[in-house]
């Protein structure tokens, strides 16, 4: 009966730190709006700002990359975000240069913000799910950063 005590207990305290362990990965799942045209996110445990959001009307993950001068999703992911592969265009990567395929998402949002017809480009090199929110969306938004937390604001608003 002990055992079965035990294994109870470490059954708990794997869901306790599975829990603990996603949320210090992904602390945006559930996203901070704050009033107006604003949203408030938090650094994840390796440095970057990853959060929720969708692609013609399909969730995906994004994680917001300033150096990129697009969007970039991962090209497996195309056909599930009703992306067409268009013109075949070069980009330089922090990986070399490679060969990717422009193509327009109709519909782009997260948090408070929605935006339609943004450029982008189909990447072939990437193997994970997450879209990289480059500044063809940046651009349109003012953001700051303190800390761990960056907050990103309508320039309209």
């Amino acid at each position: 009966m002990a055992w079965v005590a035990s294994l109870c207990v470490l059954g708990l305290l794997y869901l306790f730190f599975e829990s603990s362990l996603q949320a210090r990965m992904y602390p945006n799942q559930a996203l901070q709006i704050a009033p107006g045209t604003e949203l408030v996110l938090k650094r994840s445990h390796d440095g970057h700002y990853v959060f929720p959001g969708t692609i013609n009307g399909q969730p995906v993950n994004f994680f917001l990359d300033t150096g990129a001068t697009l969007v970039s999703v991962p090209a497996h992911l195309a056909d599930e975000l009703g992306l067409e592969a268009g013109a075949r265009q070069r980009a330089i990567t922090a990986n070399g240069t490679i060969t990717t395929h422009a193509t327009r998402v109709d519909t782009l949002a997260f948090g408070p913000f929605d935006m339609r017809g943004v450029p982008a480009s189909l990447n072939p090199g990437m193997r994970g799910d997450h879209v990289l929110l480059g500044m063809s969306v940046l651009k349109h938004l003012e953001f700051t950063q303190r800390g761990d937390t960056l907050i990103l604001r309508s320039l309209g608003g």
